[in-house]
């Protein structure tokens, strides 16, 4: 059974919320509330991870401060002209390692995924309140390090995301206007295999 939701069309039966969820660029530029930062976070906690080990971070600062136009100044000039329209920009950055007291850190094979998990939380929360969370991997990564002060060595910065309210796409300039639209995805078939890969 398809599900169509938001000009897209699943061809599987799943919670048409999946479907609602994109990634837009137009946002109202509007204060949002500390609870409902909280709320997005909070969801990104009950991610699951390795061990509930819990390795993701995240650094955020409201639009109108000074620690947003400082995290913005990591981003690409590309991303920097559409989310200086956002209500907040976050960084998700994940713990590369395990860490145990009394017991040297031990790598942790799947800090990048586990973060990846709560990033995907936070942005269905998101979706569920009214509002819009846009994860970019257009940033400079030696810039990042230094706005957020995690130490690369101990940390991995993953993506950044812009948060806000989303608005109608006659906001943006080109070329971002044309691309205001919810994508599609490749069909499950072509990169789900039944007991062995396939390339």
């Amino acid at each position: 059974m398809s599900v169509e939701a938001n000009g897209r069309i699943a061809d599987h039966d799943i919670d048409p919320a999946f479907l609602h969820r994109w990634s837009p660029r137009a946002f109202t530029g509007e204060p949002i509330a500390q609870d409902v930062l909280m709320s997005l976070f909070e969801a990104a906690r009950w991610a699951p991870s390795a061990f509930n080990l819990q390795p993701w971070r995240f650094v955020y600062a409201r639009r109108g401060t000074e620690d947003f136009e400082r995290l913005l100044s990591a981003l690409i000039e590309y991303n920097q002209i559409w989310v200086r329209g956002a209500s907040a920009l976050a960084f998700v950055i994940s713990d590369r390692f395990r860490r145990k007291e009394g017991a040297e850190p031990q790598p942790l094979y799947s800090h990048s995924f586990d973060a990846g998990a709560a990033w995907a939380y936070l942005a269905l929360q998101a979706r569920h309140l009214g509002w819009a969370a846009h994860g970019m991997s257009g940033f400079d990564p030696a810039r990042a390090y230094e706005v957020v002060g995690a130490p690369e060595a101990d940390y991995r910065v993953e993506a950044a995301i812009a948060i806000g309210r989303p608005a109608d796409k006659e906001t943006l300039p080109e070329p971002y206007r044309s691309r205001e639209v919810p994508s599609g995805r490749a069909a499950a078939h072509t990169f789900v295999f039944e007991g062995r890969f396939r390339p």
